[in-house]
């Protein structure tokens, strides 16, 4: 069966499917290495009603949420946006990560950030390999965390 990926912006529709999601990332064990807020259907009903300047975006497969990514600060006023994605434990290894990432990219230039930055735990050695393959530049925050930032 041919799947349909689609990056879609976060809304009252998604809520269930949102939901459902974090429920899987967090039984797997995900909130270890993304943590940007709950991982439950509490915080996915406040996502997708979620209305200011910071982004939020899911990747489709049909009716499924099988990837999410954000880009947040701007509500606080920062110039640098900060980027956060998490994909599905069950679709994992098939270039979904590098693909949200690359659109955040595109979607923080189009907002006119210059600069994005994140923070990835110093032992998450999948996710530095993705973060250093894309360009980002790591350094060490302390605590075993690192922060990445790429030029645009």
């Amino acid at each position: 069966m041919l799947q349909m990926l689609e990056l879609r912006t976060v809304g009252a529709p998604l809520a269930g499917p949102l939901g459902e999601f974090f429920e899987r990332l967090r039984a797997a064990g995900d909130e270890r290495q993304f943590h940007p807020h709950p991982l439950d259907r509490a915080e996915a009903d406040r996502r997708t009603r979620y209305d200011g300047r910071d982004l939020y975006y899911v990747l489709m497969d049909e009716a499924r949420v099988i990837g999410y990514g954000m880009l947040r600060g701007w509500d606080e006023g920062y110039d640098i946006p900060s980027l956060g994605i998490a994909v599905h434990p069950d679709e994992r290894g098939k270039g979904l990560s590098r693909l949200i990432m690359l659109f955040l990219h595109a979607a923080a230039k189009r907002r006119g950030a210059g600069t994005v930055r994140l923070t990835v735990n110093a032992d998450n050695a999948t996710a530095l390999r993705l973060y250093r393959e894309i360009g980002y530049t790591l350094r060490d925050m302390g605590g075993g965390r690192l922060e990445g930032i790429i030029r645009l």
